[in-house]
């Protein structure tokens, strides 16, 4: 049964004792429930067929739609947030957060439990059949807060972002909320939300679009996702099983337990391992994803049957974003505005920068500190830095998965060379993780001279000098 605190707050409940990701085709068990609590606002609206207003409201509680709500409210803001479902997702997802992303939640006051959960790597080893052809280290120094990258299944990322919403009392979260229509004017929003208890309206200054890919919102407001749809399909299965491989993430090129395709091997928490198989274009989505097809393939490739299949699931690589991120009053984040391939762990992890970006401006704005102008900062960052890890996915997608057989012959002849020279592991390319992005423009002085600093604007500046209160360089 689902638990709600006082004042209508959902709280999580654990299902059961032996609640866990559990086996299904895209699909996992209730892991965290919540419950449905009527708002104030459904009252009011019932009273006065007046919509009740708010300054922001965020529609989806996914990491983004969470991380820039808890943002906001750190700021001093009320938010609400709407999400149609009741509990936290399906499968691991997103498993793969890096060192920007863990020093913002950190900030946020989740760094912690996600990182002790999570398991930390920071090698990654590339193969083509059974030879290593390429190895790198993300974080060679140390010294640092926060680990290079760490793997954690979503479940448990959204868990640690709801936990941290409960204690704050600015944020009401409402699940089972789902947005039927919007209507968006200059100076504001309004929603129709569909609950148990029938819809009500309400109206919000600023509207905080995260639902996802397949955004509900963007396609009320018809605005078209462009970009390229990769023909090419890959099965993702989470197991369970115990085995002494390093914590490393481990891609293969034609590998001899899946001839002519790729694989990937990387440890989560809980003794879950995601294995992501290339199927190729022709793959049908049912066929592939029935048990008896699943399991002597994920058999091959371990070399054993002493696993318990979790979650499976199959995808597409899609490169693909919105033209513009703010329209008037609404704002999208995430991806709900840019859909990125997974190699690169570029998706969510952009979307937790899209929303840090967001929160500050829009806190400056609704306190008086700036006007709406400095929303246009955001969509030209943001669309920069969305170009950038398309950019970087795309490639990558081009190497993993060629689309002609000269393609091809350039990539076996590089990974052929890669194992004997150093020019050629530069150009080995299984996803180019996740790291900050580089503004390739000063967006927030556009009327004058351009940037002359040695810093690349956005990038950390490890080296740099600091001065404390009293002068002196540290």
């Amino acid at each position: 049964m689902a638990a709600t605190e006082a004042g209508g707050r959902a709280a999580p409940v654990n299902a059961s004792a032996n609640a866990g990701p559990g086996m299904g085709t895209g699909s996992r068990k209730a892991f965290y429930q919540f419950g449905y609590a009527r708002a104030a606002d459904q009252d009011a609206f019932a009273a006065t067929g007046k919509p009740p207003r708010h300054p922001i409201v965020v529609v989806g509680a996914g990491p983004v739609g969470m991380t820039v709500a808890i943002d906001l409210a750190m700021r001093g803001n009320e938010v609400v947030i709407l999400d149609d479902a009741d509990r936290i997702g399906e499968g691991s997802r997103a498993i793969c957060f890096f060192q920007r992303t863990l020093e913002i939640w950190d900030r946020l006051g989740v760094g912690k439990p996600m990182v002790d959960k999570g398991i930390t790597w920071q090698v990654g080893k590339d193969f083509l059949r059974d030879d290593l052809v390429y190895q790198f280290d993300l974080l060679p120094e140390d010294g640092h807060k926060m680990p290079a990258f760490i793997n954690l299944q979503q479940y448990y990322a959204e868990l640690y972002l709801v936990e941290r919403i409960v204690e704050l009392p600015r944020i009401d979260l409402r699940w089972r909320n789902k947005v039927s229509a919007i209507d968006s004017h200059a100076d504001g929003v309004r929603l129709t939300i569909e609950t148990p208890d029938g819809p009500y309206e309400i109206e919000a200054d600023w509207l905080i679009a995260c639902d996802g890919a397949k955004s509900p919102l963007r396609a009320m407001m018809d605005l078209e996702f462009k970009g390229e749809v990769f023909d090419d399909r890959f099965l993702i299965a989470d197991v369970k099983m115990t085995a002494d491989f390093p914590v490393e993430r481990w891609f293969w090129f034609d590998p001899p337990f899946h001839a002519g395709q790729s694989a990937l091997l990387q440890k989560q928490p809980d003794d879950i391992w995601r294995i992501d198989l290339q199927l190729g274009p022709e793959a049908d989505p049912e066929t592939e994803q029935k048990l008896e097809n699943v399991v002597p393939r994920i058999e091959w490739m371990l070399g054993h049957s002493n696993f318990e299949l979790k979650w499976v699931s199959l995808y597409s690589f899609q490169c693909r974003r919105i033209d513009r991120f703010v329209h008037d009053r609404v704002v999208f984040c995430g991806d709900s505005a840019h859909e990125i391939s997974p190699f690169g762990a570029r998706g969510a992890n952009s979307g937790v920068q899209d929303a840090e970006n967001l929160a500050w401006k829009l806190d400056f704005i609704l306190k008086g500190e700036a006007d709406t102008s400095l929303m246009a900062t955001y969509d030209a960052e943001r669309s920069d830095a969305a170009d950038e890890n398309i950019g970087h996915s795309t490639r990558s997608t081009d190497f993993i998965a060629p689309k002609t057989e000269m393609e091809r012959t350039l990539r076996n002849a590089v990974l052929h060379l890669a194992a004997r020279t150093e020019f050629a592991r530069a150009m080995v390319n299984s996803g180019r993780l996740s790291q900050s992005v580089t503004y390739a423009t000063d967006f927030s002085t556009p009327d004058t001279e351009a940037f002359s600093g040695s810093a690349k604007l956005g990038a950390p500046v490890p080296d740099a000098t600091l001065r404390t209160a009293e002068g002196r360089e540290t």
